[in-house]
């Protein structure tokens, strides 16, 4: 072979230059080929017919000289020499050893590597929408007082307290609600809205809170949801309440009917029927004349202020043993029927004032819990000792907290002091003076 191996160096790399002039003027030396080897340090060089010139020019051209030490150790110096004569070797770097033929070192890209776009995945998770000019924070969506003619889009799914009163919607279509699953309140107050289609509520499978007063309504919505706990419809043109408009509500408990030209022929028999929790109703500033039959047992409030009752009949109160506040203030009632507060044992609270009676209703003596009744403003003339409370010992399980009968005709210095004492403080007392116009 012609060339020089270096064994065990690392990446020392050695280079004979001149190599047509050495292998020239050794001719003479051909009885010395192929190979003569020195060991230097375990490690071996192969010359072959490539010798350093000055090296020759040392050795005698008697072959026996090479046999001898002394020529054997000129030899390897002159080899080392002879290593000088090499080129500089230029270290590659570790950057360069990576980026001459290694695409895929990821340190410098070669240019087929250039022009590919990192891809972008593709399903990536939106946030949460949020419809133009609303609010939207924590799961609310706050778009009321936009002026806004339609239920916007883009509402996020995950929203569970949508407003959307004072605005000018006049419609609720099928679709409007249809993504918001998990929707428990909905505010609608204080639109224009006249059409609510008969699917616009199914998807609400969740909803608790339901506001559609101060509209232009004039039937109730079909198809509520069945979770609905609240319904305030207030405010509206409704007319009649039907058999079935709560069908399917057995878990309301709050029903605001107020403010609506409802008569009593316009509430159907039954009507109430399914509403098997509810514990307030009010259906203030209609144009009932009489308590509606069938209301629920259930009931702790009742509120029929406002109307034009005339009678407190005892049967329409019938069952209604939880009932513990009736407000019927501002009617034109001039008669409780006897018997009335025996159909209420537990009522706590009464309101009969602004209304045009002349005696104190009968019962309130024998009911053992009520504690506040307001009479004001009604034609009351004469209190009698036993109006309030029960002759000789006091039977009643509460004491009066609140007695008002000022703005009546009665000579409140002829009232007996006796008739109060059941009353828990004199303070409680109201009598006040009676002025005639």
């Amino acid at each position: 072979m012609t060339r020089a191996h270096l064994l065990g160096l690392g990446s020392t790399r050695i280079h004979f230059n001149y190599r047509s002039a050495l292998a020239t003027r050794c001719r003479s030396l051909t009885a010395l080929q192929p190979v003569a080897t020195t060991g230097i340090l375990g490690r071996a060089f192969d010359l072959g017919a490539h010798k350093p010139p000055r090296c020759l020019s040392h050795i005698s051209s008697e072959h026996r000289l090479l046999d001898s030490g002394t020529m054997r150790s000129a030899c390897v110096s002159l080899l080392l020499v002879t290593a000088c004569w090499s080129l500089p070797f230029n270290q590659n770097g570790f950057l360069d050893f990576l980026v001459d033929d290694d695409p895929g070192s990821g340190i410098m890209p070669t240019e087929k590597f250039e022009h590919i776009t990192p891809e972008i995945p593709i399903d990536m998770p939106e946030g949460p929408k949020c419809p133009f000019r609303c609010q939207c924070h924590l799961r609310v969506t706050q778009c009321s007082d936009l002026g806004m003619k339609s239920i916007p889009g883009e509402i996020s799914v995950d929203t569970t307290l949508l407003d959307l009163q004072n605005n000018k919607i006049t419609e609720i279509k099928e679709n409007d609600f249809k993504a918001l699953k998990g929707l428990l309140t909905l505010i609608l107050v204080n639109n224009q809205i006249t059409i609510i289609h008969p699917k616009a509520f199914i998807s609400l499978g969740k909803l608790q809170r339901l506001y559609l007063s101060k509209n232009h309504l004039k039937d109730m919505p079909s198809n509520m949801p069945k979770n609905l706990q609240e319904l305030r419809i207030h405010e509206n043109h409704i007319t009649k309440i039907k058999k079935a408009s709560f069908e399917g509500m057995a878990q309301v408990i709050v029903m605001e009917l107020g403010s609506n030209p409802l008569n009593s022929a316009g509430i159907e028999a039954g009507a109430f029927g399914d509403l098997k929790k509810v514990s307030y109703i009010r259906i203030a500033d209609t144009n009932l004349t009489d308590i509606p039959k069938g209301l629920p047992p259930s009931l702790s409030e009742l509120h029929l202020d406002g109307n034009k009752i005339t009678k407190v009949q005892a049967d329409r109160l019938k069952g209604l043993k939880n009932l513990a506040k009736l407000g019927l203030s501002y009617n034109d009632i001039s008669q409780v029927e006897n018997g009335t507060l025996a159909m209420v044992p537990n009522l706590r609270e009464l309101h009969l004032d602004n209304n045009a009676l002349t005696t104190v209703p009968p019962g309130l003596a024998d009911h053992k819990y009520i504690q506040v009744i307001y009479l004001h403003s009604n034609k009351i003339g004469v209190v009698g000792t036993e109006d309030f409370c029960p002759p000789g010992y006091n039977t009643k399980k509460a004491m009066y907290s609140g007695i008002s009968l000022f703005s009546n005709p009665v000579p409140y210095w002829e009232v007996q002091p006796i008739t109060f004492r059941c009353v828990f403080d004199r303070s409680a007392i109201q009598l006040g003076n009676y002025r005639k116009k």
